[in-house]
């Protein structure tokens, strides 16, 4: 069946835009996109429901970008903006797409990738939220750079890749100590999949340059560099980080919600306590339980949804704290 995507909707206004074949290629990532969703959508229903953060965070960063693809391949979700330079035979101010549909997949999915890494580094709340905001400065600034015509375009540049060197610092330096804190099979684990995503996030800037901002690749070859990308950062990326954490025990993580769940019996504790109910929360394993790692692929890390080993004064050994951060 010919793919006439374009030839519906036509790209009104922009002189330089996709092709068929760049729609051709857009439907195929946007089917690797949704092959994955499927396939986390149905993994997370084979563990307890404590333990499903992860999975579910992939399957939010796989759902959006599965749109994101679905509304570029069918030539929607761009503006026709005025090009700063001229290049492959078009004069500069000639009109070319500029899909601020891929910024808003970003906004959703690049904040997601992240926590996928720092909920399992055991780095401090008041950090996630610093290095989640910087990492949407990044994004928006990418987004108005591309919409500006003039050379001030270059100046949220600037901005976007500074808040990029932050996040670097972040996992490099705080995130990784913190994991390093939790245990080396933490670190490991989060080490390897935190230089990953670095390294596929350092080629970004440089297809914002060659294509929104310097107009010196075409918008199918645009279309085929960021497509790369976006596979090995989000399906390729997120499998893989998956397989990494299975290594590990998550009941160091201390991440279920302490309610009622179908993850073993886990409530809030306060609430129970008043009304003469037995805790189930931060009560030691029984003798001769199995005392191996909850395995994330399996049943066994049903463990994992309920906190394990003896509480003191209320303090959960696995969380830490802000001084713990620092010192470390």
């Amino acid at each position: 069946m010919a793919n006439t995507a374009v030839d519906v909707n036509p790209p009104s206004g922009s002189v330089q835009h996709i092709t068929s074949h760049g729609s051709d290629w857009l439907w195929a990532v946007f089917a690797i996109m949704a092959l994955t969703d499927i396939i986390v959508f149905f993994w997370q229903f084979t563990l307890p429901r404590g333990q499903r953060v992860f999975h579910q965070l992939c399957m939010f960063i796989l759902t959006t970008a599965a749109i994101a693809y679905f509304a570029m391949a069918s030539d929607l979700g761009y503006a026709s903006i005025a090009t700063e330079f001229g290049h492959m035979g078009y004069a500069a101010d000639t009109t070319r797409q500029i899909w601020y549909v891929r910024y808003i997949d970003w906004v959703i999915t690049t904040p997601s990738l992240l926590l996928t890494l720092v909920l399992a580094s055991g780095l401090p709340l008041s950090d996630i939220i610093a290095l989640c905001y910087f990492d949407l400065v990044m994004i928006v600034t990418g987004l108005v750079g591309g919409l500006v015509v003039s050379t001030y375009k270059w100046g949220f540049f600037a901005f976007g890749c500074a808040a990029l060197f932050y996040i670097w610092w972040v996992l490099a330096g705080p995130a990784r100590a913190s994991a390093g804190a939790l245990g080396a099979d933490y670190k490991s684990a989060f080490t390897s999949s935190a230089a990953i995503l670095s390294f596929l996030w350092l080629l970004y800037p440089i297809a914002w340059g060659l294509a929104d901002g310097g107009n010196v690749i075409s918008p199918d070859s645009e279309m085929i560099f960021y497509g790369i990308l976006d596979v090995l950062a989000k399906p390729v990326f997120t499998f893989y980080h998956l397989y990494r954490l299975s290594k590990v025990d998550l009941s160091l993580l201390q991440l279920s919600s302490g309610k009622f769940s179908t993850s073993g019996g886990v409530f809030d504790q306060e609430k129970h306590a008043a009304a003469g109910a037995p805790a189930t929360v931060g009560v030691p394993a029984a003798a001769g339980s199995d005392a191996k790692k909850g395995g994330f692929f399996s049943k066994r890390g049903q463990r994992d949804a309920v906190a394990t080993g003896a509480a003191h004064d209320n303090v959960h050994p696995g969380r830490l704290s802000e001084a713990t951060a620092v010192n470390a």
